[in-house]
């Protein structure tokens, strides 16, 4: 072995439970180059089926090779109970992928172990991971949110797919099979994107220390892919990545981001720069930008552009924005101060009982909460309102503000309406 090979980035990919063995199978299939694959599960036939380098049967014991039973405890379980073997299976990595369907057993229980072990070991260690489908149900995308809060604690970076996004552009006639292919080709994606910018030389060259550099303790980021062709091909490109529908929040203000060209040799340097400063002018104006290009004469006329952005407030939590099925408790709203009555009207000229008006009909009311309609309830208030005025007891803003109000909290009541599960 030559010297050269000792300075190589060791990179390694670990897909856990079922959704991160398909994941790896699917990198497999697309021949990404310059990784090892590594595939852990409890379900012992699901290991039968893959081509990765290194395959691991956790908590055979517990589960008797049968599968967590989407139960995370017992996924945790298994994985603490093979910490040995896992530990020697990423030894000597300078970068560990950690790839899973959050929201099942052994993805959701295992992962965070796999990552807290890679880490320990010194290796750069990035989790990326998709969240499930509206449809798969509410218990499994509550295990999922608990999953990804525990797996970024123990991960340099963690980006997080939401499978929802990719029925976005996505016709009605979208098969189940095809829908979770397109969940693998996203995760896929991402780690391809950062993979070749370390092991494939371009015009311009990324290092590991590069990678390092940004996604060390990183915490959320946002990842967007975008593909184009044509004479703008590569711009387009670039607004299709930071405009992708994987995208939950804005790459605006990112400190640290990753941009990948991907093309022809015909891949020109002007138009690569021109793409380029769409990102830069979203990111901070002090980002840590690495950017690299990677030549791929198997792309033809096309462009690929990667865009990995960290470096966020956490108190943004780009990853616990809430699903599109997942309920928010309301906020809680100041009560309104009862506005102050005119004088009382003698009972023989009192109109006769009617309901309270609701809300809607309330703020095309009069200031004090009376109908129009009746004549004489409406001069004996103007008559109360005039003799405030000439005490100095009233402000031609005081009804304003008790209608805007009235109007802030019937927006806040419509912002916390549920929306569907799934579309």
């Amino acid at each position: 072995m030559s010297d050269f090979d000792n300075h190589i980035a060791k990179i390694t990919v670990v897909g856990v439970g079922g959704g991160g063995v398909n994941a790896v199978n699917r990198m497999i299939e697309a021949n990404l180059q310059g990784v090892e694959f590594v595939a852990i599960n409890t379900d012992a036939q699901a290991l039968m089926f893959t081509d990765a380098d290194s395959k691991l049967d956790i908590g055979r014991e517990k589960t008797r090779g049968l599968g967590a039973g989407a139960n995370p405890e017992v996924g945790r379980a298994a994985a603490e109970d093979s910490r040995d073997q896992i530990e020697e299976m990423l030894e000597g990595s300078d970068m560990v992928f950690v790839t899973c369907g959050e929201g099942g057993g052994t993805g959701t229980g295992a992962a965070p172990v796999v990552a807290q072990i890679a880490k320990k070991q010194g290796a750069l260690t990035v989790g990326i991971v998709t969240r499930p489908f509206g449809f798969e149900g509410r218990k499994r995308a509550k295990q999922a949110l608990e999953g990804i809060d525990q797996l970024k604690d123990v991960c340099d970076t963690l980006i997080v797919i939401p499978n929802d996004s990719l029925l976005k552009n996505s016709d009605a006639s979208l098969q189940l099979m095809e829908a979770f292919r397109l969940a693998d080709e996203v995760l896929h994606s991402g780690v391809e994107g950062i993979t070749k910018l370390i092991t494939t030389p371009g015009m311009i060259n990324v290092d590991f220390a590069d990678v390092r550099s940004v996604m060390t303790d990183a915490g959320s980021a946002l990842m967007g892919v975008g593909v184009a062709r044509g004479d703008n091909r590569a711009k387009e490109a670039a607004q299709a990545a930071i405009n992708s529908p994987l995208l939950e929040a804005t790459m605006e203000g990112a400190t640290g981001v990753l941009l990948s060209f991907a093309g022809g040799g015909d891949l020109g340097l002007f138009e690569v720069n021109e793409a380029a400063s769409l990102v830069e002018e979203l990111a901070d104006e002090d980002a840590n930008i690495i950017f690299g290009t990677i030549v791929d004469d198997s792309l033809g006329d096309e462009v690929r552009v990667t865009v990995i952005a960290t470096g966020f407030d956490d108190s943004a939590n780009v990853n616990a924005l809430p699903s599109r099925g997942q309920h928010r408790a309301p906020e809680p709203v100041d009560p309104v101060q009862p506005a102050e009555q005119p004088a009382q009207v003698p009972a023989a000229e009192q109109p006769a009982y009617r309901p309270a008006p609701s809300r809607e009909s309330e703020s095309r009311q009069g200031i004090f909460g009376q109908d129009a309609a009746p004549d004489r309830p409406q001069r004996a208030a103007a008559q109360s309102r005039q003799q405030r005025e000439n005490d100095g007891l009233f402000t031609p803003h005081e009804g304003a503000a008790r209608n805007g109000r009235g109007s802030r909290r019937r927006e806040e009541a419509e912002d916390d309406l549920d929306l569907p599960d799934f579309f």
